[in-house]
């Protein structure tokens, strides 16, 4: 499991990153919808795009904290 370590970090991170993406676009993509910035669609649907957006956010975000978590088990196995 040693060698996975770097791997895990590596994804940790990037799946971080992923995740503040996917709020970053879902903030600027609900708001327009909701302030009527893209004609042909209705406003309700930037609360939806809203709601999945900071969903996908939380559950990118768990994954990157269950990646550190696992990390870390792996050192204190290691060490005892």
């Amino acid at each position: 499991m040693r060698e996975h370590l770097g791997f895990l970090k590596v994804s940790s991170a990037v799946v971080k990153v992923a995740a503040w993406i996917f709020l970053f676009l879902g903030i600027v993509g609900g708001t327009s919808l909701i302030f009527g910035l893209v004609p042909g669609n209705p406003r309700w649907m930037g609360a939806v795009i809203l709601v999945f957006y900071t969903f996908m956010f939380f559950f990118f975000i768990l994954i990157a904290k269950i990646a550190d978590l696992l990390g870390r088990v792996i050192n204190e196995i290691k060490k005892e």
